[in-house]
């Protein structure tokens, strides 16, 4: 019975954690079946067990810290898609009806909507361009 080369073995476990990487979707065990890779190419080339072990740890500790960087500005650079109420607000509206602190009707984004003045002791007459700042229930709260 022949014995498995170490390069063998590291390309076993280069698998093994690249089967997590498909299933959870965690880059990590990418970044660590690379290391298994590298060890590999070690052992292939007539490194020891030590210098195996150490590229491997090296080269997937460098890659967490250089990948997981870039991946969280990216994650926190994408825009926020605003739906439902929230798509709403900021926007712009027309008054169909007087708007008072009590109620009135104005067209919002194609649609007619109840609305009311944020500020009570205000009112928005018809044709008048207003600011949607809150959406309470059904009734946009305007300024």
């Amino acid at each position: 019975m022949d014995i498995i080369d170490a390069w063998v073995w590291w390309l076993i476990g280069a698998v093994g954690l690249g089967i997590p990487l498909v299933l959870t979707a965690m880059p990590e065990f990418g970044m660590f079946a690379v290391g298994a890779v590298a060890a590999a190419v070690v052992a292939a080339l007539g490194g020891g067990v030590v210098a195996q072990v150490l590229v491997f740890v090296f080269v997937s500790v460098a890659l967490i810290a250089a990948v997981r960087p870039i991946a969280n500005r990216h994650r926190s650079d994408r825009p926020r898609l605003a739906t439902g109420i929230d798509a709403l607000k900021g926007r712009q509206a027309v008054v169909l009806e007087r708007v008072t602190g009590d109620g009135g009707r104005i067209k919002l984004a194609g649609e007619i909507w109840s609305a009311r003045a944020l500020d009570a002791e205000l009112s928005y007459e018809p044709g008048q361009q207003v600011d949607v700042v809150d959406i309470d229930g059904a009734t946009a709260v305007v300024m």
